[in-house]
């Protein structure tokens, strides 16, 4: 199935002193990259959040930058090609995500409007998800600023997807990081 990404890769970093969470490195790469390397099979890549070298991304902002998830996605759409079906939707913070995380997702959207991966606590992680683009523009809310990822996506029909272990961790705190170092 053809689909495109999006990269999260804003935020303020603010349990991290503000640091550019997306150019830390675990394991030798920028979580960035890792990212970005995940979504190899996409069509198209969008990173929206300030724009760094390297990369051969679509690059784009939110019209208020630093608004949240639910305008950076808003900010991403555009850029999905009109033929494009689906989209994966990343955080710029996920050191276990792989290509196999992304195709795992895309696979079990299925009939439903998404599939979103869970923790082993059962929590659905709203930045690591594929989702059928109709759906989630038909969700978007009039004031994209501010809004709740969590509320946008979740009356959505979705497909759970287990996370394997590590999968779904992301670099929140100086602990998880070194954790992962």
């Amino acid at each position: 199935m053809r689909y495109a990404g999006i990269v999260v890769a804003g935020g303020a970093a603010s349990r991290l002193s503000g640091v550019d969470k997306p150019a830390l490195s675990v394991g030798g790469k920028p979580l960035l990259a890792r990212a970005i390397h995940a979504l190899d099979g996409a069509e198209r890549v969008v990173a929206v959040g300030p724009r760094r070298p390297g990369f051969d991304v679509v690059w784009t902002r939110e019209p208020v930058p630093g608004t949240g998830p639910v305008a950076a996605l808003a900010a991403g759409l555009v850029f999905v090609p009109d033929d494009v079906e689906l989209v994966a939707v990343l955080a710029a913070d996920l050191p276990g995500v792989r290509r196999s995380t992304v195709d795992k997702l895309v696979a079990a959207v299925g009939d439903a409007d998404g599939a979103v991966l869970v923790d082993a606590d059962g929590a659905r992680q709203w930045l690591l998800g594929a989702w059928r683009v109709a759906a989630v523009k038909s969700a978007l809310p009039e004031r994209v600023e501010n809004a709740s990822l969590r509320r946008v996506l979740g009356g959505l029909r979705i497909t759970e997807v287990a996370a394997e272990r590590g999968e779904s961790d992301d670099i929140d705190t100086p602990e998880d990081l070194e954790r992962h170092r």
